[in-house]
């Protein structure tokens, strides 16, 4: 079977050595689920908000209030996925204050340290241009400790004084949430990355020189959808996937941004990729001829012989002919014109009879004509074939090398090919163009990345 096999790719290869040949370009899908986990925006987020949140360093302000104050974050933000696609905030803040009391310009000032803990509600969603965009609300606020100055004989609360400032800053900062996600989570350049490394044909067989070739046209994406502990949604990619065999194909050009999305629902899981092989009809001829040539078989219950001195194959219009040459009983040519069909339990491309003609000069011939179509039309349709099993399980490797990588640091692709079979043959006067359907999954996991 693999030499066989060989035998196309070595002709097909031969032919290309004066260029490389060009598959029709085939219009095709992938569906990439994306999960984020609510860890990963968390990490980010803490990446991002950092040190000092706010500070008053005038006892003149807010009308002369004699106080100071100073907020900075006090640990981990901590995340919580809630219903609807929205996000809970806890934002720990350790808040140092001075305060004077006193009038007419003489003031004791006391200092003193508490800790609060922030919460805060974010609705998420993906912006056509792959911006996270969050509409960030307040949820209160939970004393961890309450501030209280000393000053002797006078124990003075500043519990009340500074939650009003604590209500108009917690405000301020939904707009300081909002603007640094929108800002540090935009996903273009990560996602034109990946789109620019797919520009890059790829290599599916060593052994037969063959480059799948894969240009991306539109994207769409599902809403996205904040379960458990993940955000998740669906990308799906049209484009045209081509097949080169010989030289390796020139790349696509790169693009300075991923076009925006289209808005799309239930986006499946598996996708169809639809790519090409071809054969010379040169080759599907070598490969009948050492099937067939030479053979002999019985013929009318044992008591006659008939051998195939020679065999052809070649196009007519949309059909195969088989064309064959025997001697013998029967002495003349036979025509067996079909279709081609694959046979799935023997991953080979086999054919069918749609008509069946003989030409011989013995009229005695002609009166067995239905018992010898019979029985040749038999030989062909459970013997002939074109192998395909070598070629399935190289493209397979090849392609799920490509569906587990890391594209870019924090984009792990993980993907896996569900089936490999031709489904469809288009005929030309020299060769025989075998649509192949690729089904596959393919998952990305955005998690480590680096803002």
């Amino acid at each position: 079977m693999r030499l066989s096999l060989l035998f196309i790719f070595l002709s097909i290869f031969g032919f290309s050595q004066t260029g490389t040949y060009q598959f029709p370009k085939i219009p095709s899908s992938i569906s990439v689920p994306i999960s984020l986990p609510i860890s990963e925006i968390q990490r980010l987020t803490n990446q991002s908000i950092t040190g000092t949140l706010y500070e008053d360093q005038s006892y003149e302000n807010n009308n002369n209030d004699q106080l100071k104050t100073k907020v900075e974050k006090d640990g981990e933000i901590m995340m919580k996925a809630l219903t609807n696609n929205r996000l809970l905030f806890s934002v720990p803040l350790k808040i140092w204050a001075e305060k004077g009391i006193g009038t007419l310009g003489l003031y004791s000032y006391q200092e003193t340290q508490f800790r609060v803990v922030m919460n805060f509600i974010s609705s998420v969603e993906f912006l056509q241009n792959w911006q996270v965009k969050t509409t960030t609300s307040t949820a209160g606020f939970v004393w961890k400790e309450k501030p209280v100055l000393d000053f002797g004989k006078i124990k003075f609360p500043l519990a009340s004084v500074i939650e009003k400032i604590l209500v108009k800053q917690q405000k301020d900062f939904t707009t300081v949430i909002d603007a640094q996600i929108q800002q540090k989570m935009n996903l273009q350049p990560y996602i034109l990355k990946v789109w620019n490394n797919f520009s890059e044909p790829m290599k599916i067989s060593d052994e037969y020189n063959t480059w799948l070739k894969i240009t991306p046209q539109t994207v769409k994406m599902s809403p996205l959808e904040i379960y458990l502990d993940k955000m998740k949604t669906t990308v799906s990619i049209d484009l045209f996937s081509e097949t080169f065999v010989g030289t390796k194909p020139s790349k696509n050009p790169l693009v300075n941004a991923v076009p925006y999305f289209t808005p799309a629902q239930n986006l499946g899981r598996v996708f169809l990729l639809k790519t090409t092989t071809n054969i010379p009809f040169s080759e599907a001829t070598a490969i009948a001829q050492k099937q067939f040539q030479g053979k002999e078989f019985p013929f009318n219950e044992g008591k006659s012989k008939i051998k195939v001195e020679d065999i052809k194959v070649y196009a007519e219009n949309e059909n195969v002919v088989i064309e064959i040459q025997t001697s013998g009983k029967v002495n003349g040519i036979s025509y067996i014109k079909g279709k081609l069909i694959y046979d799935a339990q023997k991953h080979k491309i086999g054919f069918t009879k749609s008509d069946f003609k003989l030409k011989t000069k013995n009229i005695f011939h002609k009166a067995i004509t239905s018992l010898f179509e019979g029985k040749i039309v038999k030989m062909i349709e459970q013997d002939y074939g074109i192998p395909f099993l070598d070629l399935e399980n190289a493209s397979k490797k090849s392609i799920e090398e490509s569906f587990n990588k890391e594209y870019q640091k924090g984009f792990k692709l993980s993907g896996k090919v569900m089936d490999f079979k031709p489904t469809e043959f288009l005929i030309s006067e020299d060769h025989i163009t075998t649509v192949v359907d690729i089904y596959a999954k393919v998952e990305l996991k955005i998690e480590g990345m680096s803002f």
